[in-house]
């Protein structure tokens, strides 16, 4: 019964991660609060970080698995974030004749997306790192501009910048490359606890640490161009 029960809770997990990026959706389309999504798109990573984790500390693994946790994350990390990038697009300044068009590039995500996860299912060299960035990656960066532009006193140069339909539009196409493209990227998951082994790994973790602590929502962008920075350095320069 016990070992039963223990196969279904990564799925378990899974689903809820599913479920956030659904209830996140209705935030966006049908209550026009971006913050609220914004909170479901981290709460859809850290599921999406524990059915991982619990499928390795059980040794539950199911057939199904691999691919409802994609098709959770097109949801939770595709279609969430693209509903999110398209209510910025409306609320920053209105371009004549260009912009009824122009928003819909915020729908690139979901599609770019849906590439990235395919790949992802079928690709044998993405068992320990990553080849592009992840969706959740991306997600959370999206997620990250409601919160800083909810505090436009705070972050009055942010807030400028994230509400510009041209850096808007520029930053869409720049993360559906990044999704696609064949650059090695570091994951998270630590094999070991050898410091040399991992010392990208925990020097992330340290100043991601540093800058939340200090900027809070604003310092998720340096933190994903960290994350970039340092996966590149250990896999084109280093090794």
């Amino acid at each position: 019964m016990r070992k039963r029960v223990q196969k279904h809770v990564p799925n378990a997990i899974t689903c809820a991660n599913l479920f956030s990026g659904c209830i996140g959706i209705v935030f966006v389309a049908f209550q026009d609060n971006l913050v609220y999504a914004a909170y479901c798109i981290f709460l859809a990573a850290i599921f999406d970080f524990f059915d991982g984790l619990a499928s390795r500390v059980l040794q539950s693994f199911s057939v199904i698995g691999k691919d409802l946790d994609s098709l959770a994350d097109m949801v939770s990390f595709g279609v969430l974030p693209a509903f999110i990038m398209y209510r910025l697009f409306l609320q920053a300044p209105q371009i004549e004749h260009v912009s009824p068009y122009l928003n819909f590039i915020a729908f690139l995500i979901p599609v770019f997306s849906a590439l990235r996860l395919a790949k992802f299912n079928q690709d044998t060299r993405q068992v320990e790192n990553f080849i592009g960035l992840p969706t959740p990656a991306n997600a959370i960066l999206i997620g990250s501009f409601p919160l800083i532009i909810k505090d436009p006193n705070r972050y009055e140069f942010f807030t400028d910048f994230i509400l510009n339909p041209f850096f808007l539009a520029l930053f869409v196409c720049i993360m559906c490359m990044l999704l696609v493209i064949e650059l090695p990227l570091m994951s998270l998951k630590f094999k070991n606890r050898d410091f040399q082994r991992n010392a990208y790994r925990y020097f992330l973790l340290m100043f991601s640490a540093i800058l939340i602590l200090f900027f809070k929502f604003a310092a998720i962008p340096a933190i994903i161009v960290m994350y970039i920075a340092l996966s590149v350095i250990q896999f084109r320069f280093v090794r």
